[in-house]
């Protein structure tokens, strides 16, 4: 028999980490099965969207993350134009400018905390499955050969999958960008905007800070497209920096450079039987508009609280389909927002992109389109598909409302317990039987302002099912429905 778990997940990078910290919250069993063999290197990841914040704000780390990291509300982009963030509606109106390093070592030490098991050096060499799980073939850093077993797999090994090879899964796209070139480095003279970035007929540049004295500078040369395997010279950063932004601020000393290419590239489902995909290994696109990571973040902020509840609380196997019907197009509209960034920075003059490039530069100056950029961009405006009829606040996200009572002044603390929260109007009594059926699932919190809604919000943040309370009471029928549908079944010991 082989040694079984409840989840396995491949890849120990944020996407994985996150997932298994949230199955191992759930008292799900969880291996991480990395190929990497030591600590992780300095890494392309950069920013932290306001949405993913949250996210992090609903499992408590997200206070930590903001210390070690330097918040930014203003990009300047395209040359002038500068898109503010502070006006978003949200605790954290930024974006989080923070090497992924330190994102990664929030989310590994929560993880092992919570008694996550973390292989490194295991690679993914082959795989099986059937009606009751599914098996992974191991070849460890010893060179031995392992076969692990669980009833689902989270396939987050990035842009390469090996568990998506073997899946058979097609990654159809195209290539975004080719050989960009960035490093960390210091700045003798740094910029005087937070964040700049911009793009000249043959080139661009972005630099941002990280708030300790290192700055991210990414560059991309038309003129001079090398190999990724080509070595990486300071220099040439510095001439393409010049060329696009004026100055190459005094760069000196950098700790780390690379070069690299882009693709825009999504599998067609993100489910294949008994295994899911996530992150880079469901999803592609350029650096431009930092969604690579936040987007990534998001899928296993998805995903994990809904293998728990079909796991451990016996909701019902459908709930996890609901994973690739909002996924999949969160990730579409990813790659489209990306791409329209990037493919207007790079437009030649006269062409149907340098007009593209025209109405950016604008739209930040027009206050409705500057609020549905900052939204777009930060995730804060993400929806997820709703069933016809559904209450207008199903499938929005949920706003960090104020709750009554001692000890959970916001709903994302309340969170942090990692189930559902029935958020009640503060003068609505619902029935004991009706919440004692579902107690080790659903923690109820009056609202601390005047609303008439009841609202049932997921651990993820996002709304599963909404009424308005008209007099004299509460939905019943209608809320019991979506608990079990959400949930699980009630306790059977409780009457309803």
């Amino acid at each position: 028999m082989l040694p079984m778990t409840d989840v396995l997940v491949v890849g120990a990078g944020p996407t994985g980490l996150l997932a298994a910290g949230d199955l191992a919250a759930a008292d799900v069993s969880c291996t991480v099965l990395e190929r990497r063999k030591g600590e992780s290197n300095l890494s392309r990841a950069a920013g932290v969207h306001a949405r993913t914040l949250e996210e992090l704000d609903a499992r408590g780390l997200a206070d930590e993350l903001v210390e070690s990291g330097l918040p930014v509300d203003k990009l300047v982009v395209f040359g002038r134009a500068r898109l503010d963030l502070s006006g978003l509606p949200t605790r954290f109106p930024y974006m989080l400018a923070v090497p992924q390093y330190r994102t990664e070592a929030l989310l590994e030490s929560r993880a092992r905390r919570l008694d996550a098991q973390i292989v490194p050096g295991a690679e993914v060499v082959g795989l099986r499955q059937d009606a009751d799980g599914v098996d992974l073939d191991v070849r460890t850093r010893e060179g031995e050969a392992r076969t692990y077993r669980a009833r689902y797999v989270v396939a987050a090994d990035g842009v390469h999958s090996r568990v998506r090879q073997l899946l058979g899964l097609s990654f159809p796209g195209r290539s975004a960008v080719r050989s960009v070139m960035l490093c960390d480095v210091r700045l003798a003279d740094p910029p005087p905007d937070l964040l700049m970035a911009d793009a000249v007929e043959d080139g661009l540049a972005f630099v941002l800070p990280f708030g300790d004295g290192w700055y991210r500078v990414i560059v991309w040369d038309r003129r001079n497209p090398l190999p990724d395997t080509a070595p990486v010279e300071l220099g040439e950063i510095r001439d393409v920096t010049r060329r696009v932004l004026g100055t190459d601020f005094g760069m000196h000393d950098p700790r780390w450079i690379s070069r690299f290419s882009s693709d825009e590239r999504q599998v067609p489902h993100y489910r294949a039987g008994r295994v899911f995909l996530a992150g880079d290994a469901a999803h592609v696109h350029s650096p431009a508009g930092g969604l690579g990571m936040n987007t990534g973040l998001q899928d296993a902020a998805n995903l994990g609280w809904k293998l728990a509840a079909v796991i451990r609380n016996g909701a019902p196997a459908s709930l996890l389909d609901t994973y690739d019907a909002e996924r999949r197009p969160a990730g579409r509209k990813a790659l489209r927002t990306s791409g329209m960034l990037l493919r207007a920075a790079l437009a030649r003059p006269r062409t149907p992109g340098a007009v593209r490039r025209a109405a950016l530069r604008m739209a930040p100056r027009i206050p409705p389109l500057a609020g549905r950029m900052a939204r777009s961009l930060s995730g804060i405006g993400l929806a997820y598909p709703a069933p016809r009829g559904s209450h207008p606040l199903t499938g929005r996200r949920a706003p960090d409302l104020p709750l009554a009572g001692p000890g959970r002044p916001t709903l994302y603390q309340a969170l942090r317990t990692r189930r559902l929260v029935l958020v009640t109007p503060p003068d609505v009594w619902l029935p004991v039987s009706l919440i004692a059926a579902w107690r080790d699932r659903v923690d109820v919190a009056a609202a601390g302002g005047r609303t008439r809604r009841l609202v049932l919000v997921r651990p993820d943040g996002y709304v599963a099912w909404a009424a308005d309370c008209a007099d004299p009471g509460v939905p019943t029928d209608e809320l019991r429905a979506a608990l079990a549908a959400w949930c699980g079944p009630p306790l059977a010991a409780v009457p309803l």
